[in-house]
C-alpha cells in the first residue's frame, strides 16, 4: 500500500509536467477533468463473464461496492476513481458528486449500480458508469470494470477505448478452474493485442477454493505462478486470489481490524491451497505490489522522455526570462542599446545569407556567373563586326580624303560601338542583384529571432534596409555606366602592338618556309652538278648515270615543290594550308594529309586529297594542348620525305613532330602525330 502511495504522488507530478509540455492547465477540482486521463494509476480489468473482476476490484477496493454474481453482473463499462483519506474509518466510504462529498454505504452503492446495470439488459448500453470515492482502505488508482468479453456489447473498439492508453494497466483475471486452458482465453489474446511486450499486464487467477479439489487446475496455477506456463504467460506477473476476503469481513463484526484479519485468513489459505506456489504472489497485498511494480515500470519508460522536455522548456523560459528582462528598459540609452543589438543580429543573418549561398543568397552568384554572361552571348556582334558595317565604320572614322585615312581610328571607333552594347546587360545585372537582396533582408528579417518580438520595429529595419538598396542600385546603375564609358574612351595600345605582332609572326613564318624550300632546291640542284662533273667509266655507264641523276633530279624538285607549298589566305593571310604526315590510330602508319589552318577561329581541318572540297576532320585547337614529340617517336626515315625535315644540315634543330590531345581528359580529338 506504502507503494502505491508512493507513485501516487510521483504520477501526480508527471501528470504536472505532461500537462506543462502541453501548455495545459491541471485544475484538480474541475468535474470535467478526463475520466481515463493518463495517469500511470488505470487499472482495467479484463476477463469473461464470471471470471469474478467484480469480486476482485471489491478487493482492491476493500468495500463491497460492485455487484457480484449471477444477478451483478457487469453489463457496462464501471470507472472508480480511488482516493485514500487517512483520516476516516475502514467503513466509511465517502462519494463527491460536484465538488461535494456525501458518506455512503457500500450496500446502498451495490444496489445503486445493480439497479443501473439492470436498466441496461438488454445488452445495448455502452455509456460509461463513473464513480469519485475516498475511503482509508483503497489504494490511489483508478479502476475500470469492462463487462464480460464473451458479451455482445463487448467489440474491439469498445475495449480498445479503455486498453489501448500507454499508461493503463490491464488486469487479465482468469479462474481457477481455466487455468489449464489459458492459452485460449480472450482476455489474455486482448492483453498481448495491445501489449505485446507484458510490461502493463498483471495476471489474476481468480476462485482458488472452487478449484482446491481439481488437481489439474491447480497444478497448472503453480505453474503459472512459477513463469513455467505457455510461452504466451512466460513474461506476465501472476497473483492467486480467492476474491471473496471483502464479504468474510463484512460478514465479521464491525471492528477495525475485521478487513486485515481477513486478508490475513485469505493468504493464510491460499498458502495451505498451493503449497508449492510463491508465497509473494498469493493474496490481495502480493495483488497490490504487482500493480506497484508494473506502474513502477511505465514511469522509468517515460521518466526520460518527460525530463528532456522539460529541460527544453526550462531553456525557452529562461530564454524568454532574457528577453522580457531586456525589454524592461526605462531609459532612452537602454532602448538604444536594444535596438542596437537587434540590429547586430538582423546583420548576422543578413551576412549568412550572403556568404553562405543560403536561401536566396546563390542567385547572386547565378546573376553573375550565369545571366550576365549569357546576356553578353546574345549581344548582336555578328552584324556588327559584319563586313559591311566594319568597312562603313572606318570610312566614317576616317574621312573620305586619301590623306585622312587613319585605320587605327576607324578600328578604335568599331571597339567603341562594341562596348556601348554592352551597358544594358550590366544595367539589368544590378537590376537582379538588387532584387534578390532585397528578398534576403526579408528573410534575414523573418530569420532573427529578436525582431519577431517587436513587429513594429522588424517592419521599421525592413524598410530601412530597402530604401538604402534603393539608393545603392541607382549608385551601382550608374557606376557600371561610367566603366564601361572608361573602357571606351581608352582603348589601350596593347591592342594594336598585339595585332602587329601577329602580323610579323605570320610574315616570318613565311619566310621560314619560302627560305627552306629555296635551301632544299639548292642542295638538290648542286647534287646534281657535283654528279654530273664526276668522271664516268664508259658510255653505257654515263648514259646510266645520267639517266639516274635526271630521275634523282626529277623527284627532288618534285619534293621542293611540296615542301614549299604551303599556300596562304584570308584578308590578313590568317589561313595556312600544307601537307602534313599524319599518325593513323588504326594502322600505326604514317600518312601524307592536306591541313588547313585558320588562326581565326583555332580551327585545323584536313582532307586525304588537296582537291577534296569538305574535311574529313575538324580540331578546335582552343581545346587542346599541343606536345612535342622526343626524336624516338618520330616517323622512320625511309625516303626524301623524312630527309626533308630531318636533313644532313638539322643537326640538333627542334623537333617537328608535335601531338594533339583534349585539354579534358576524358574527351578525345582526332588523335594523332602530325609531322611537318
Amino acid at each position: 500500500m506504502e507503494a502505491i502511495e508512493e507513485l501516487s504522488q510521483l504520477s501526480d507530478s508527471m501528470r504536472q509536467a505532461a500537462a506543462l509540455l502541453a501548455d495545459e492547465d491541471v485544475d484538480e477540482n474541475s468535474s470535467s477533468s478526463s475520466r481515463r486521463s493518463s495517469t500511470f494509476l488505470n487499472v482495467v480489468a479484463l476477463g469473461n463473464v464470471g471470471a469474478g473482476k467484480s469480486a476482485v476490484l471489491n478487493s482492491l477496493i476493500g468495500h463491497p461496492v460492485l455487484p457480484t454474481g449471477e444477478n451483478g453482473a457487469t453489463r457496462a463499462p464501471i470507472s472508480i476513481d480511488l482516493h485514500k483519506d487517512g483520516a476516516l474509518s475502514s467503513k466509511s466510504i465517502i462519494l463527491q458528486i460536484d465538488n461535494k462529498s456525501q458518506q455512503v454505504s457500500a450496500s446502498a452503492l451495490r444496489h445503486s449500480l445493480q439497479d443501473r446495470l439492470s436498466k441496461g439488459a438488454s445488452g445495448k448500453s455502452r455509456d460509461e458508469i463513473y464513480l469519485k470515492l475516498r475511503t482509508s482502505t483503497a489504494p490511489p488508482l483508478k479502476l475500470i470494470d469492462l463487462p464480460g468479453l464473451d458479451q455482445r456489447i463487448m467489440d474491439d473498439s469498445l475495449v480498445s477505448e479503455y486498453a489501448e492508453h500507454n499508461d493503463a494497466i490491464l488486469l487479465v483475471i482468469i479462474p481457477a478452474a481455466q487455468a489449464p486452458e489459458i492459452a485460449s482465453s480472450r482476455a489474455l489474446r486482448v492483453a498481448k493485442e495491445f501489449d505485446g511486450d507484458g510490461t502493463r499486464t498483471v495476471g489474476v487467477i481468480s476462485k482458488i477454493d472452487q478449484a482446491s479439489a481439481d488437481q489439474k487446475a491447480l497444478a497448472a496455477v503453480q505453474a503459472l505462478l512459477l513463469n513455467q506456463g505457455p510461452p504466451k504467460t512466460a513474461d506476465i506477473s501472476w497473483v492467486a486470489l480467492i476474491g471473496q476476503s471483502v464479504s468474510i469481513a463484512t460478514a465479521q463484526s464491525g471492528s477495525e481490524s475485521s478487513l486485515e484479519t481477513a486478508w490475513r485468513a485469505e493468504s493464510e489459505s491460499l498458502k495451505s491451497i498451493l503449497t508449492g506456489a510463491p508465497q509473494s504472489k498469493l493474496g490481495r497485498i502480493a495483488l497490490v505490489d504487482a500493480l506497484a511494480q508494473q506502474i513502477r515500470k511505465r514511469m522509468k519508460v517515460r521518466v526520460p522522455n518527460v525530463l528532456s522536455g522539460l529541460q527544453g522548456k526550462s531553456q525557452i523560459v529562461q530564454d524568454e526570462l532574457v528577453r522580457l528582462g531586456e525589454q524592461m528598459v526605462q531609459s532612452a540609452e537602454g532602448t538604444r542599446s536594444l535596438a542596437l543589438e537587434l540590429c547586430r543580429e538582423f546583420e548576422d543573418k543578413f551576412l549568412q545569407h550572403i556568404t553562405t549561398g543560403e536561401g536566396s543568397g546563390w542567385k547572386i552568384v547565378a546573376s553573375f556567373e550565369g545571366n550576365f554572361p549569357n546576356r553578353i552571348k546574345q549581344l548582336p556582334l555578328d552584324r556588327h563586326f559584319d563586313i559591311n558595317n566594319v568597312k562603313r565604320i572606318v570610312l566614317e572614322a576616317d574621312g573620305y580624303q586619301p590623306y585622312l585615312i587613319s585605320p587605327e581610328k576607324g578600328l578604335r571607333s568599331l571597339i567603341k560601338g562594341v562596348l556601348e552594347l554592352a551597358k544594358e546587360p550590366s544595367r539589368l545585372c544590378v537590376d537582379e542583384v538588387h532584387r534578390v537582396l532585397v528578398d534576403i533582408v526579408s528573410a534575414s528579417a523573418n530569420a532573427t529571432p529578436g525582431l519577431g518580438r517587436y513587429p513594429p520595429f522588424k517592419r521599421e529595419v525592413v524598410g530601412i534596409a530597402s530604401a538604402a538598396l534603393d539608393g545603392f542600385k541607382n549608385e551601382a546603375r550608374k557606376m557600371v555606366v561610367a566603366l564601361v564609358d572608361m573602357e571606351r574612351a581608352f582603348v589601350p595600345p596593347q591592342h594594336f602592338i598585339r595585332l602587329v605582332q601577329r602580323r610579323m609572326e605570320r610574315q616570318r613564318r613565311e619566310e621560314e618556309v619560302k627560305t627552306r624550300s629555296s635551301k632544299k632546291a639548292n642542295e638538290a640542284e648542286q647534287a646534281i652538278l657535283n654528279r654530273a662533273t664526276s668522271p664516268q667509266t664508259g658510255g653505257q655507264q654515263t648514259g646510266g648515270s645520267l639517266k639516274a641523276m635526271k630521275d634523282k633530279s626529277s623527284q627532288a624538285e618534285k619534293e621542293a615543290n611540296e615542301a614549299s607549298a604551303l599556300k596562304t589566305a584570308g584578308p590578313e593571310g590568317e589561313i595556312t594550308a600544307g601537307f602534313l604526315l599524319k599518325k593513323s590510330a588504326k594502322t600505326n602508319g604514317w600518312s601524307k594529309r592536306w591541313f588547313v589552318l585558320n588562326e581565326k577561329t583555332g580551327k585545323l581541318g584536313y582532307t586525304k586529297k588537296q582537291e577534296e572540297r569538305h574535311f574529313r576532320g575538324v580540331i578546335a585547337l582552343e581545346e587542346c594542348n599541343i606536345e612535342e614529340i622526343p626524336e624516338e617517336e618520330e616517323p622512320p626515315a625511309k625516303s626524301s620525305k623524312d630527309k626533308k625535315a630531318n636533313g644532313p644540315d638539322s643537326g640538333k634543330a627542334p623537333s617537328l613532330v608535335f601531338k594533339i590531345t583534349s585539354k579534358i581528359p576524358y574527351k578525345t580529338v582526332l588523335k594523332g602525330i602530325l609531322y611537318v
